[in-house]
């Protein structure tokens, strides 16, 4: 899924695992390379026969031929001499084109390395029949005004130069940007910058900072970054940091009252580029640092109107909510509204009974059952643990009355001890509208439904506004 997704992005080459890893690695790779996908199919392997080996049978177009090459990786790792690590880079590169591989060949740690010696072994593998070279900045301790210089030099090299760095010290962007400026014809980039340590060069940051800071464009589709971001994510299991530029879920999200209010007259006021552009979309939020435009804005899309005297009230009380260190959510506004404005309305669907049973030998299995406008309605549900039980079944009970979507789950251990107060927040939606909300238990279960349920009740208020 993710190669597929990858591959609709229009980049040229995926580097889709090391088939000498393990089994599972190479039927991976295998199934990728007979997806019949437009991009190169590539596999990363040491200066070994038994890499290259394995990634022939696994029919890929090419391999990322990893040369150690600083005195430290030679003498350390390898425990060999320069002469002979270059011997067997170009044993190697023959071996891998006698068997039509195209090649890369890569020097590992270049960046500390001698560049005279490291332009040695470039040339021998030019000469032994090398596509490609890469340079890489394996510690990411490079500069970019050292890039620069270095890249000048290499790229007047008989074969054409990739950059591939780390991010150990937040470089790897500028780092990257300054290699294709000099010369690099290609860069080695991950979605979302994941890697070991601290990651690798961001793939939507190189690409939207060519397109919007350097008036570049590459082939890569933009409009769908975002959403290959949220899938590699997903699937790898890896977060996104909330403040990661351009993916991260603060990227085009607004609390400040000074934003907000310039944002409404020109979003360019504290936009350098329009959500739109990369497949997002800009979001308000509210909190201690939110002003009278915030609230204003909120209040029209909850269909709520008030004075100047009620909209002072409102962001008094919504900014206490905030000092607390609480996330101040669309139901938290909406109720605080509701009460300045003196509308009080009872929520059409009530729980009346939770039974949850899970163990290491049944299946987590929930009942509930709720009032619906006036109405019993009982119902079960099964799931991977109790909460996913709970709000299965709940969601099963609504099915038809109140079809909504969870969009996102999140928990936080208010207090310490077993015995935590613990605060879920959730965002629902319904037809297009979101809402998000949040429920405080010890009972994390509990937490959970009651979370839901405020804010399917909030989102059945709003349809009937």
């Amino acid at each position: 899924m993710i190669a597929r997704k990858i591959d609709s992005l229009g980049v040229d080459i995926i580097e889709a695992g090391s088939a000498i890893t393990s089994d599972g690695e190479r039927a991976s790779i295998k199934e990728i390379s007979k997806a019949g996908l437009n991009a190169e199919i590539c596999s990363y392997c040491r200066i070994k026969k038994e890499d290259i080996d394995a990634a022939l049978s696994c029919d890929v177009a090419s391999i990322h031929l990893v040369v150690p090459v600083s005195d430290l990786h030679i003498q350390q790792k390898l425990k060999k001499d320069r002469e002979s690590v270059r011997e067997l880079a170009v044993e190697m590169t023959e071996y891998a084109k006698s068997h039509g591989l195209v090649v890369e060949l890569s020097g590992e740690d270049a960046s500390r390395a001698d560049l005279e010696y490291l332009k040695t072994v470039y040339n021998a593998g030019i000469d032994a029949g090398a596509d490609r070279l890469c340079f890489c900045d394996t510690v990411g301790i490079l500069l970019p005004e050292k890039t620069y210089e270095i890249f000048e030099d290499l790229s007047q090299l008989r074969a054409p130069i990739s950059i591939h760095c780390h991010n150990d010290f937040g470089m790897a962007t500028a780092n990257t940007i300054s290699a294709l400026r000099a010369g690099a014809s290609q860069a080695h980039v991950t979605i979302n910058g994941i890697g070991e340590r601290a990651g690798n060069t961001s793939l939507e940051e190189v690409v939207m900072v060519l397109y919007s800071l350097y008036k570049q464009k590459t082939r890569i589709d933009i409009k769908g970054l975002y959403t290959t971001s949220r899938l590699v994510s997903r699937l790898s299991g890896i977060p996104v940091a909330p403040n990661k530029s351009i993916v991260g879920g603060n990227a085009f999200t607004h609390e400040a009252g000074i934003h907000v209010h310039g944002l409404l007259a020109n979003t360019a006021t504290y936009e350098p580029i329009t959500p739109e552009l990369v497949g997002r979309e800009r979001k308000i939020v509210l909190g201690k640092h939110a002003g009278r435009s915030s609230v204003v804005l909120a209040l029209k899309e909850l269909g709520l109107l008030a004075n100047d005297k009620q909209i002072d009230d409102i962001v008094v009380r919504m900014k206490e909510l905030g000092d607390k260190g609480k996330r101040v959510t669309d139901a938290d506004l909406q109720t605080i509204a509701e009460t300045v404005l003196g509308i009080y309305q009872e929520a059409k669907i009530k729980l009346e009974e939770l039974t949850v049973v899970a163990g290491n030998t049944v299946m987590p299995t929930a009942s509930i059952r709720l009032k619906v406008n006036g109405n019993n309605v009982v119902e079960a549900g099964v799931g991977t643990g109790p909460v996913d039980a709970a709000i299965n079944a709940l969601k099963k009970a609504l099915s038809g009355v109140a079809d909504i979507h969870l969009d996102e789950y999140h928990v936080d251990a208010i207090t310490g001890g077993t015995d935590a107060l613990v605060e879920v927040w959730v965002k629902l939606s319904k037809g297009g509208k979101t809402i998000t909300a949040r429920g405080a238990r010890t009972d994390i279960i509990m937490a959970s439904v009651e979370a839901v349920l405020e804010g399917i009740n909030r989102l059945i208020q709003q349809e009937k506004k």
